[in-house]
């Protein structure tokens, strides 16, 4: 089974970035083969790498529930090998890492079929993997619905308001109730001035019960290098944000 990183927090905080950073160093430790899994309904993980996104999961899982409708089955091929078949052109395969979008919440009509085709080809596929590094929305749709594997860490990443803190709490919350129990669950708060927390945030912190790995600073570097097109991912190791954030990994990742 892969090791599987899962990174969420509400839009904004830079999770996607993080994920960047997380999926960058994993190829510079030689901890390959990597899988990047973009469940986040903004897709924008491939920006941040810079590759090219790949037609989403969320796409040919529409395209498989209206195939009979449609005609896109070609005669003589099952269902659940065409699935397969249009699951392979998902996979982005880069020189360092793989990636896959998972793409939008499906629409109107019955999907159970198509989902659990979608369940069994994604466990078969990471299985391939020594690490899967997932960037998440709020909800963690995705693995609420069993579609992705179970998650070693999960990884809440937080700007410094109180709000922010507040909205992490809720989904430390939502990951208990979903029963996640990943061996590392911790909390990033990402762009704080001066890489300071104030009393206010510290006690909301230990209000909502958890467990800070570590505070990363505002760092201009990013917002030059998105405001240039270039992929934050590429950011060079001295840069602050990356600087602050890379020595937290080893301890919680195998």
């Amino acid at each position: 089974m892969p090791y599987t990183i899962a990174v969420a927090g509400k839009g904004g905080t830079g999770k996607t970035t993080l994920c960047g950073f997380l999926i960058d160093w994993l190829v510079k430790q030689g901890k390959k083969p990597v899988l990047a899994v973009d469940a986040d309904a903004n897709s924008n993980l491939n920006e941040v790498l810079g590759v090219e996104a790949p037609i989403s999961l969320g796409e040919i899982r529409e395209e498989i529930a209206h195939a009979e409708d449609s005609g896109a089955v070609p005669s003589g091929m099952s269902k659940q090998d065409y699935m397969e078949f249009r699951f392979n052109a998902a996979l982005e395969e880069e020189d360092d890492f793989d990636m896959l979008v998972m793409g939008r919440t499906q629409g109107k009509g019955c999907y159970c079929f198509v989902n659990g085709l979608l369940q069994t080809q994604l466990q078969k596929f990471s299985g391939s993997y020594k690490y899967v590094v997932v960037d998440n929305e709020a909800g963690m749709e995705h693995i609420s619905r069993g579609l992705l594997p179970a998650v070693d860490v999960l990884l809440l990443v937080s700007d410094c308001s109180r709000r922010g803190i507040q909205a992490v709490g809720r989904i430390a919350e939502l990951a208990r109730d979903l029963g996640l129990k990943p061996r590392y669950m911790k909390l990033i708060v990402n762009r704080a001035p001066s890489r300071e927390l104030s009393p206010g945030i510290r006690e909301e912190i230990e209000k909502q019960g958890l467990e800070l790995l570590g505070v990363i600073p505002q760092d201009e570097n990013i917002y030059e290098f998105d405001s240039d097109g270039l992929p934050t991912a590429s950011l060079p190791s001295d840069s602050p944000a990356r600087a602050a954030f890379e020595p937290l990994l080893p301890g919680i990742l195998n």
